[in-house]
């Protein structure tokens, strides 16, 4: 493509977080230079336990105003065979699994980076978050995986609309293991920065994605849901 437009959106996000022009290069390990009103995010996978925890994590630290959930039925941790995970109610704390994961086999769940994992997530809050039982009020929704992007759709789309503010969710697929959780955090994490400093989001946000699909060779699913 021959527009002088193609990267303008990173460009232009990346000199904002920086402080510097867009040809002012990235200094690492830069903190985001947030505006006084930043976007209020949330970051969805099933079982609010990997995923949308490291995401969690990595925004809280840019400063953002960021929450995660599950959309799952009940949260699920692996176990010692595939067939076997294990199963717990979303009122269970990470303290508690924890503990129940230390009890049953604390070689496997040490080997397999879950204690690691819990011990993390109770560090930034107390039990995992269920969406569909949250009411509060999101600019932009992220979820890890399809299955997730549908579910948190068909909820919002499922409420009584009353303030008719709208929410952005988009989706980019991330397998759900440790390696990745962590590059899809760096990716969401960058996405967040870039849409925070665009000028008019609502208008801005396709191209936005599009440049992203190209930088990442990841497909983005997006949509505009109400309040």
């Amino acid at each position: 493509m021959t527009s002088g437009r193609r990267g303008s959106h990173l460009a232009r996000a990346e000199a904002a977080r920086l402080g510097g022009s867009p040809e002012a290069g990235v200094a690492d390990g830069a903190a985001s230079a947030m505006p006084s009103s930043p976007l209020r995010v949330a970051v969805v996978c099933s079982s609010n336990q990997n995923r949308s925890m490291e995401a969690h994590n990595i925004l809280s630290k840019r400063g953002f105003s960021v929450r995660s959930f599950g959309t799952g039925t009940h949260v699920k941790l692996p176990g010692p065979a595939p067939d076997k995970p294990n199963v717990y109610d979303f009122k269970t704390t990470y303290d508690q699994m924890y503990n129940d994961l230390l009890r049953k086999d604390k070689e496997l769940y040490t080997q397999n980076g879950i204690l690691h994992m819990l011990d993390r997530n109770k560090r930034i809050k107390p039990r995992p978050e269920r969406f569909q039982n949250c009411k509060d009020l999101f600019d932009l929704i992220l979820t890890c995986e399809e299955r997730v992007y549908d579910q948190v759709v068909e909820d919002l789309n499922s409420r009584e609309q009353e303030t008719c503010q709208p929410v952005h969710v988009i989706n980019v697929d991330i397998q759900d293991n440790h390696e990745e959780a962590t590059l899809g955090a760096f990716l969401i994490c960058e996405l967040c920065q870039c849409i925070q400093h665009t000028e008019d989001m609502e208008n801005e946000i396709e191209e936005l994605l599009q440049e992203f699909e190209e930088k990442s060779g990841r497909t983005f699913l997006h949509t505009v849901c109400f309040y």
